[in-house]
């Protein structure tokens, strides 16, 4: 409980942030290039002892700055204060977070995270109290290629694609975690909020047995993702099965560093015996 208070009084301090546009909290010490490149300074907020077992740092990185691959044992919080950098776990692409946005990074997982080449960056970290542990560094070649437009496209891409499986799975767990509570989906029979969405799908009143993309297009705008989905979609609708093209659209919508699904549209297409 002690830890959620620490946490909710860390989020309000990134919001008087915004509104005075001063910092809380001293940038700290610029800490040596032992295990990143570029600027980076430290600032111990809270340190580890018998009541609370993890540790409060701000760290802010001027552009062109980045961490080496590392692991905290016990896990670590991210709360971005200031900026937008770069996040990212081992076999995962990368992702882009910006201020606002909240990073959970379980036990033993490798990751790493940096400003931009060209932008700020700087977060609140509450860190277990277990020594962390430094892997290899990231090569400049790997950094400069990022293309953070092209990072957010795949990454939306990916994000539907197990959308589609979790509905012909009828994972209702998955897509509540996905659905935006005010979400609507527009159908060719009428249109919907979340909450019958699910229990849709759950019930198999809709059954999306398989949709097979023939064509994705994405557009970026800030925290909003808009993806096209040209497919064919076998369902069973009451039912009767049917196959229907369809284009799609998908509006998505960053929220505390995850992408929530905020629109499904249906528009069905022509063919030639129509």
């Amino acid at each position: 409980m002690k830890h959620l208070l620490l946490i909710a009084m860390c989020i309000a301090s990134t919001t008087q942030i915004r509104a005075q546009e001063t910092p809380i909290f001293s940038k700290g010490e610029k800490a040596p290039n032992v295990h990143h490149t570029g600027d980076v300074w430290l600032n111990h907020i809270s340190s580890a002892n018998n009541t609370h077992n993890y540790n409060v740092v701000v760290a802010t990185f001027a552009p062109n700055a980045k961490l080496d691959w590392h692991v905290h044992p016990g896990g670590q919080q991210l709360l971005i204060t200031e900026g937008t950098g770069y996040y990212q776990e081992r076999n995962k692409p990368v992702q882009i977070v910006k201020q606002g946005d909240v990073i959970n990074c379980g036990p033993g997982v490798e990751h790493w995270h940096a400003s931009t080449p060209t932008t700020s960056f700087a977060y609140l970290a509450v860190t277990a109290n277990q020594p962390t542990q430094w892997l290899k560094s990231i090569s400049e070649e790997t950094y400069q290629n990022i293309n953070v437009a092209s990072v957010t496209r795949e990454e939306i891409k990916e994000l539907s694609k197990k959308k589609w499986q979790w509905m012909a799975d009828k994972n209702v767990k998955e897509l509540t975690k996905l659905f935006h509570k005010d979400a609507q989906f527009v159908h060719m029979g009428g249109a919907w909020g979340t909450d019958r969405e699910l229990a849709i799908i759950e019930s198999g009143g809709i059954w999306y047995k398989k949709a097979d993309i023939h064509e994705v297009n994405v557009d970026v705008i800030g925290d909003t993702a808009i993806l096209l989905n040209r497919i064919t979609l076998l369902a069973e609708v009451g039912g009767n099965e049917v196959t229907n093209p369809f284009m799609v659209t998908e509006v998505y919508k960053k929220q505390n560093g995850s992408w929530k699904l905020a629109n499904l549209s249906f528009v069905k297409l022509l063919t030639n015996n129509e």
